[in-house]
């Protein structure tokens, strides 16, 4: 699972009918240098499928691959990332060196 933040929407024209009721955001996933010391993340946006209704930017785990579609098990839908959780807060701290 990765961190990421919503930073828009995603609408769509048609949508499969076998999905639940849900919207589509467009994550950005946060690397270890964003959450720590606020550095630029030149990381693409992802689309991610919410059941949540994480709003535009929340901190957000990101599920993705075969564990994105879990949550729909036994049916089989075709998500590749999914909105796992709504963070309240993210803590994140660099190991220092040994010996520094």
């Amino acid at each position: 699972m990765r961190v990421g933040e919503v930073i828009g929407t995603v609408t769509l024209s048609q949508a499969l009918p076998e999905l639940p009721a849900g919207q589509w955001l467009l994550a950005r996933p946060l690397p270890l240098d964003t959450l720590v010391a606020g550095a630029a993340s030149a990381v693409e946006p992802v689309v991610a499928f919410d059941e949540l209704r994480a709003g535009l930017g929340a901190r957000v785990g990101l599920s993705e691959g075969r564990e994105a579609a879990m949550p729909f098990h036994p049916r089989p839908v075709p998500i590749d990332v999914y909105c796992a959780a709504v963070l309240d807060a993210v803590v994140a701290e660099r190991a220092e060196a040994a010996g520094a």
